[in-house]
């Protein structure tokens, strides 16, 4: 198993100086890439203080001057809010820029709140038949001239400049977890991340049986990949678990106004919701918030991380951005890094690039 890293520059209060919240997602990716791991993803939002990313592109370059190895990924580009001519340019001139480290990917979007200021205020589960469109017009463009007449965007004859520099094109990942979703992504070629969200672990076997099962309705397509991602912590002392679980409820209180679009935002900062406003609460119960994510002493964590491991997923992904202070949060990669990482290393396991060949 793999490891990926999940960075997005965020505030949480107005006071907070931007130049520090740049410099300290700078000093997660450079860590995850001297400690190994393979990929940094970031994400694409609009509006929101708590996750800052309008153009996940532009910091992926950022972060590409200064690193040396990590590849670098979106997590996620939202299709209703792209044109595929423009999607195809702006990914091939990032893959350029990162030295054909990029890996692109696309979903429907999560946030009902950015759906009404972004995309006319359409629902956002509309969004995957954007992403349906997008995803093979890219391809297209990428390849040569191509004139697309599609439901949702149409075009004469063009193509993609600059072309990507990984060829046929850079790894498209896909962002999944209806069974529609993955079953489409694996005929389409594309490597899947999903995420369990804040359930128990038995989501973690659930998702990666709908992946086994839209792999073996395609024997005749290359085996993709297939990421998880759940936000982590890593502690020294058992007692120390109440910081990452109370920022992860302060954090889960922004994401439920937002995606069920259920509260307000005030000046680009989401208002905490009270949990009774959700179906999911329990969810958010300190106890089980403890158990449900990748939070734990080295020895509780790698426990965790085995049952990912089991399902059969080849990247997890370690979600390391939810309002933790900063000086945790860098010392809980470190010790990721140090006491976790090394019982998942085979003696194939190399620092170098992990893209391989896609089919087109």
């Amino acid at each position: 198993m793999k490891f990926a890293i999940s960075v997005t520059m965020e505030r949480f209060s107005a006071d907070e100086d931007m130049r520090g919240v740049i410099a300290h997602a700078l000093d997660l990716v450079k860590l995850a890439d001297q400690g190994g791991f393979d990929i940094a993803f970031t994400a694409e939002h609009h509006t929101i203080e708590f996750t800052i990313s309008p153009n996940p592109l532009i910091t992926l370059t950022h972060w590409a001057a200064r690193t040396s190895r990590i590849r670098l990924g979106t997590a996620t580009i939202v299709a209703p809010y792209w044109q595929p001519i423009r999607l195809a340019g702006e990914a091939a001139l990032a893959d350029r820029l990162t030295d054909g480290r990029l890996e692109l990917g696309i979903a429907r979007g999560a946030y009902q709140y950015e759906f009404d200021r972004m995309a006319g205020g359409m629902p956002q589960q509309e969004g995957v038949a954007y992403l349906k469109e997008i995803v093979p017009a890219v391809k297209a463009l990428w390849a040569g001239d191509y004139a697309h007449e599609g439901h949702y965007w149409s075009f004469p004859a063009a193509t993609s400049v600059p072309k990507p520099l990984q060829q046929p094109h850079p790894p498209i990942w896909v962002a999944a977890r209806d069974p529609g979703t993955f079953d489409w992504a694996v005929a389409n070629g594309c490597d899947i991340m999903t995420t369990p969200l804040s359930r128990p672990a038995a989501e973690v076997q659930v998702l990666a049986d709908k992946f086994e099962k839209a792999v073996a309705d395609h024997p005749s397509v290359p085996r993709p990949r297939l990421l998880m991602l759940r936000r982590a912590c890593v502690y020294e002392r058992a007692e120390d678990w109440r910081l990452p679980v109370e920022a992860s409820i302060r954090y889960g209180q922004c994401f439920e106004n937002l995606f069920k679009n259920i509260g307000t935002v005030e000046n680009g900062f989401p208002e905490p919701v009270a949990f009774d406003a959700v179906a999911n609460r329990d969810e958010y119960q300190p106890e089980n918030v403890r158990e449900n994510m990748l939070f734990g002493t080295p020895d509780e964590v790698v426990e965790k991380l085995k049952l990912y491991e089991q399902a059969g997923v080849d990247v997890f992904c370690y979600g390391a951005t939810f309002g933790l202070d900063r000086k945790a949060a860098l010392r809980s990669l470190e010790l990721f890094i140090e006491r976790v990482m090394p019982h998942f290393q085979t003696e194939d396991d190399e620092r170098s690039s992990p893209a391989r060949a896609h089919s087109a």
